[in-house]
This record gives structure tokens, C-alpha cells and sequence, in this order.
């Protein structure tokens, strides 16, 4: 996609990647309706549950990214290689959020197949059940890219995870 990019977001834009969590906390707040989850804070903050100190701590495996479509704003991923069961995977889709002005207009998928690009390898993502855009999308954007091998769509309700577990394999092309 023209005008794309998706870098590796600095210890100084910590600050970017903690506002996108609140919009994408927000997004996800009408799934956890009827619940505590996602309630705001006095200050008229999301409670951030999401362990972000993670990506800022030089952990090899986890990888901050900052999404950018003509040098604005458009998104984050969070990249860590923790599976979601005892396989190991070379990378994991640990949080994906497109601001919705870019959502639908192939922003998400492009910047996806630019990461596989620049990570081949073992893949995976899980999406909360209640999350039904969110696992359309992602079997789309891994079924569309030239490189994907080996999908395995799997079905986890446990303790540590309620929903869809995608593999992949991604070979160079």
C-alpha cells in the first residue's frame, strides 16, 4: 500500500503507543458490556491491563511497532513469541489495533503482510470469541498473503484463553 509504514516504535514514543491503547481499549470496551472490564478510571482513562512494560524492557522477543499511512498515525502491533499453547511460534500478534478512519480500506491487512514480510517464520494470533470482525479479518489477511503455509485454525476456551487461535507458517517470496 502506498504511503504505509510500519517501524519499530523507539522508547521515546512509548508515549505514542500508550494513547493508541486507550482508543483500542475503548474498541473492545462494548465486547466486555455487562462486565467490569474496560470500565474507566477517575481520571477518564482505560485501566491498561495489558502488560505493556514488556516491549520497553529490551525482551529480544517483543517488538513494539508504530503504523503510519503517509507519516500519520494509523495504528500499533505488539509482536512477543509467547504461544497460546505448548508449540512454539516465532512471533505472536499480541495486540493489532487500525484506528477506525483507516479501517476497511486495506491498511490492516497491508501493514500485517508487512510484518510477515519482514519476520518469516512460525506464526500465530488468538481473537476473543466475542471479537467477530476481528477473526474475519485475520483469517482473511493470513489466507491473502503469498506466503502463507500450513494454517491451522483451533478453538481454545480455558482459563488463560476464550476463542480462536490462529498458526501459520510465512516463507519468504
Amino acid at each position: 500500500m502506498r504511503g504505509l509504514s510500519v517501524d519499530i516504535a523507539t522508547a521515546a514514543e512509548r508515549p505514542v503507543v500508550d494513547n493508541l491503547v486507550q482508543l483500542y481499549i475503548h474498541d473492545f470496551s462494548e465486547l466486555y458490556a455487562g462486565t467490569p472490564r474496560s470500565d474507566l478510571a477517575g481520571d477518564g482513562r482505560y485501566v491498561v491491563d495489558i502488560p505493556l512494560d514488556r516491549w520497553w524492557d529490551g525482551m529480544p522477543d517483543h517488538v513494539p511497532l508504530l503504523l503510519r499511512v503517509d507519516g500519520r498515525l494509523a495504528g500499533f502491533a505488539l509482536l512477543n513469541a509467547s504461544p497460546h499453547g505448548r508449540a512454539p511460534v516465532d512471533r505472536n500478534i499480541a495486540e493489532y489495533f487500525v484506528v477506525r478512519k483507516y479501517r476497511r480500506a486495506g491498511v490492516g491487512t497491508a501493514a500485517a503482510h508487512a510484518i510477515f514480510d519482514r519476520w518469516p517464520g512460525r506464526w500465530e494470533a488468538a481473537v476473543m470469541r466475542e471479537n467477530v470482525a476481528a477473526r474475519a479479518f485475520w483469517e482473511r489477511c493470513i489466507r491473502s498473503h503469498p506466503g502463507t503455509r500450513d494454517v491451522v485454525i483451533g478453538d481454545s476456551s480455558n482459563f488463560t484463553w476464550n476463542g480462536a487461535v490462529f498458526r501459520w507458517l510465512i516463507v519468504p517470496v
